[in-house]
């Protein structure tokens, strides 16, 4: 393998069944809104109706000082298991999503296969590569802690809304 390629793999397991965990990651425009690295979602090109095709370009912001921004384009996706895409970019590469059921939870795979292209990044991996998978390894980190927020977050409100219901019956 190339200094300035990468196989990062990332593994989640969260308290929750596939279902809101699939809607979470399916949905890259909401990211910003619980993943903190995840700076802004651009919109470039619709998908077909499951989503083939969709281009967006993503910023992320990471523990080092540095931003990166790559176009992603969903290449597969199978439904509540997989969802696969090809970056270009500051980095170019794979990055595939693998969810299973864990019990009543769900386990997460991230599998990011990249090279990186900046031309500094290109020099420096040689000597930097501890320091970059550190670096991912923080933003994947952010990625898990906002998910786990927003899950609990959408247990909680389903579990009141089932708590709040007419109410006891009256007795005479």
């Amino acid at each position: 393998m190339p200094a300035s390629q990468f196989h990062l793999v990332t593994e989640w397991t969260f308290a929750a069944p596939v279902e809101p965990v699939w809607q979470a990651l399916i949905a890259p425009d909401d990211w910003p809104s619980w993943w903190r690295a995840v700076e802004r979602v651009e919109n470039l090109a619709a998908g077909d109706e499951n989503g083939i095709g969709a281009v967006r370009r993503i910023t992320w912001r990471t523990a080092l000082p540095y931003k990166l921004s790559f176009a992603m384009r969903v290449t597969r996706i199978e439904p509540q298991t997989l969802i696969e895409g090809r970056a270009e970019g500051e980095l170019a590469g794979v990055g595939r999503w693998t969810l299973a059921p864990a019990g009543a939870g769900t386990h997460v795979r991230y599998d990011w296969i990249v090279d990186v292209t900046k031309p500094w990044m290109r020099a420096a991996a040689p000597l930097l590569r501890p320091v970059f998978a550190w670096n991912h390894g923080v933003v994947m980190r952010w990625g898990y802690e906002g998910l786990t927020r927003k899950l609990a977050a959408r247990l909680r409100l389903h579990s009141a809304s089932r708590l709040h219901g007419p109410g006891p019956a009256k007795t005479k």
